[in-house]
């Protein structure tokens, strides 16, 4: 069965170029990222094959100087993550009868990350975040002498999630916040950060929680939900950042701008059934924050002139009580 295959290039300056169809430079948030050429590639391969097969195909029999990264072809190692369709995929697992359309699979670099050639990113800020979170457990005091560390089963069954991880880097490469905020943690680190924090060996555990809640931690995830949807292991980052967030609030880390805007949210929403968007942006950077204040200020010229200013009134839905009795059954922090 012949499959067409579209391939990104590029090549580092001062080296030989591809030859192909020059791309357009990509939208924000990846205007930084340098433009591709695109070369088509038709191969013959069976209808259950993976898009990693037609790669190999390609620069086995058609283009050898094609650079393309992969090892196991199980999806263990996590080495062949890379833009299939615009969205990071496990060319591995990713079947060509599933990601062809309009006739073809468009493989590429994820414009997210630097490009070292082809199809290869460069792996490095991946890394640094991972290693940003302290990715190692900080022994207890005292140390057990003779034996092992003695941990319930249903605190480690709780990290089993986590712990599936193998490093690809498909949930950084699609992350939205990532994208336009470089420093951001990333979703693969902080699913790491939860499951050493969550972990009830670790001595860090409010040290951590403290390093997490500060800017570029777990508030500037914005969940759009593109970790959860792209991991190929089922890790979920997003749901161990949201664990990670009531750790650091139940440990009293609220002096931040996401605490307070979580407040915000839930208290309008329990007063008045909805949410009261006038008032959300002051309370989350903080009444009494005048700097912060005044930054926001061209942002609401800006609503008012598109005529999309919240109303300035903020009515209760009707029967709101039934809003707060849910709130008061369910308690915590915002009953």
């Amino acid at each position: 069965m012949e499959w067409t295959v579209v391939v990104g290039r590029y090549s580092p300056p001062g080296e030989p170029q591809p030859k192909g169809e020059r791309g357009a430079p990509f939208a924000a948030p990846y205007e930084k990222a340098p433009p591709k050429t695109y070369q088509t590639f038709k191969v013959d391969l069976p209808e259950h094959a993976m898009v990693l097969d037609a790669l190999i195909a390609v620069r086995e029999y058609q283009d050898e100087s094609l650079a393309v990264r992969c090892a196991c072809r199980s999806a263990i190692c996590g080495s062949c993550a890379m833009w299939v369709n615009g969205h990071a995929r496990l060319v591995c697992t990713s079947k060509l009868r599933e990601h062809t359309v309009d006739g073809k699979v468009t493989v590429e670099a994820p414009p997210s990350m630097p490009i070292v050639r082809d199809l290869v990113c460069d792996m490095t800020p991946f890394w640094k975040k991972n290693y940003s979170v302290t990715p190692w457990l900080e022994n207890k005091q005292p140390i057990p002498q003779g034996e092992e560390y003695r941990v319930p089963n249903a605190a480690m069954e709780e990290l089993i999630q986590e712990v599936s991880c193998i490093s690809c880097g498909a949930c950084l490469m699609d992350c939205e916040s990532f994208a336009v905020n470089a420093d951001f943690m990333g979703p693969a680190a902080l699913a790491k950060a939860y499951r050493y924090t969550a972990d009830p060996r670790d001595a860090q555990t409010t040290d951590r929680l403290d390093t997490y809640s500060k800017p570029s931690g777990v508030w500037d995830c914005t969940h759009c939900y593109e970790c959860v949807q792209q991991c190929p292991k089922g890790v979920a980052p997003l749901e161990q950042i949201l664990k990670l967030r009531k750790m650091a609030v139940d440990a009293g880390f609220t002096h931040n701008a996401g605490t307070r805007h979580a407040d915000a949210f839930a208290e309008s929403v329990r007063d008045s059934g909805r949410l009261n968007e006038l008032t959300l942006m002051p309370k989350s950077l903080g009444l009494f924050n005048i700097p912060a204040q005044l930054q926001s200020l061209p942002a609401a010229f800006n609503l008012l002139r598109a005529g999309k200013l919240p109303p300035l009134i903020h009515h209760a839905i009707p029967h709101v009580e039934r809003i707060k009795n849910i709130f008061k059954k369910i308690g915590g922090r915002f009953k």
